[in-house]
């Protein structure tokens, strides 16, 4: 059957390596089926799912870039940075996946001996919603998939607004990396990279990333992009990130932040156009899988 294409990739796509429901193969094939031009597997703080990745991306010839979603911290700020088509060999980069993958781990540990106070969870309960054993980066979606499993909510999305929520007496803040740290790392590395869903207010209610954070990650440390197109940014967001992406020279992405099952967030509903992908490979160190 032929698949009528449509204009653009998906850049932000998790899958069961981090906290998505569905696998990396699962990822090509629905991106595939969804018409789209390519797409980006960028799992959190883990290359995982590469591997599988790659293999399902050559066996359907679909254009497939590989990358991760950093979570990171400055002043006060929590800053999500995804990087795309580095050295995944580079020491530099395993050691700081392997130190935040451990935060993640004892940060959940922490939020589970809270929530298990008062409501019907263990870490057995959590570890159950962990579909690849160790190679998983484990984080508040599995603590939310648990209590769903429990009956304490009916979605994942409802998890979020209620006993894990960042305002609940339950929740633990990822111990994160500064952001700087990450980019200059990342970018050593051969990476692109670019700041994700940096418009969300309500992922920063205190305070969000100001023009001069960003100025000072493109001209100090080398940072390329900024998704301007995700749901999280609103359409005032969207005009101001993509005029100071324009002030600075920088990429203008888009991505879905697509999970699978238990988010709203559809596969291809926020894209990138090609013109930006052809920048984006040309720029990385290792090469497009097609």
């Amino acid at each position: 059957m032929t698949v009528s294409r449509v204009s653009g990739w998906d850049l932000h796509c998790h899958t069961v390596f981090s906290d998505g429901t569905k696998t990396p193969t699962e990822l090509i094939e629905l991106a595939h089926a969804a018409g789209l031009e390519g797409v980006a597997i960028s799992d959190h703080d883990t290359i995982a799912g590469w591997q599988e990745a790659k293999a399902a991306a050559q066996a359907k010839h679909f254009p497939l870039i590989r990358g991760t979603e950093i979570t990171a911290e400055h002043l006060h700020t929590s800053v999500h940075i995804l990087a795309y088509l580095y050295d995944c060999e580079d020491k530099g980069v395993l050691d700081m996946y392997a130190k935040m993958r451990q935060r993640r781990y004892e940060r959940a540990q922490r939020m589970v001996e809270r929530l298990s106070h008062d409501f019907p969870i263990t870490w057995q309960s959590v570890s159950e919603q962990v579909r690849e054993g160790e190679a998983t980066t484990i984080g508040r979606p599995h603590i939310a998939d648990a209590l769903v499993s429990a009956g304490v909510y009916k979605t994942r999305s409802d998890a979020f607004a209620g006993a894990i929520n960042g305002k609940s007496p339950y929740y633990v803040p990822v111990d994160s990396l500064a952001a700087t740290q990450v980019i200059f790392a990342l970018k050593q590395a051969g990476g692109v990279v670019v700041l994700a869903h940096c418009g969300a207010v309500k992922r920063n209610r205190r305070r969000m990333l100001t023009d001069d954070d960003i100025e000072l990650f493109a001209r100090e440390y080398g940072l390329d992009g900024l998704e301007v197109y995700h749901r999280e940014n609103s359409r005032e967001q969207q005009e101001r990130l993509s005029a100071i992406a324009q002030k600075l020279g920088l990429l203008q992405t888009g991505g879905s932040d697509w999970h699978g099952e238990g988010k709203p967030n559809v596969l291809g509903e926020n894209r990138t156009d090609t013109s930006t992908v052809q920048e984006i490979i040309r720029r990385g160190r290792i090469r497009l899988i097609n």
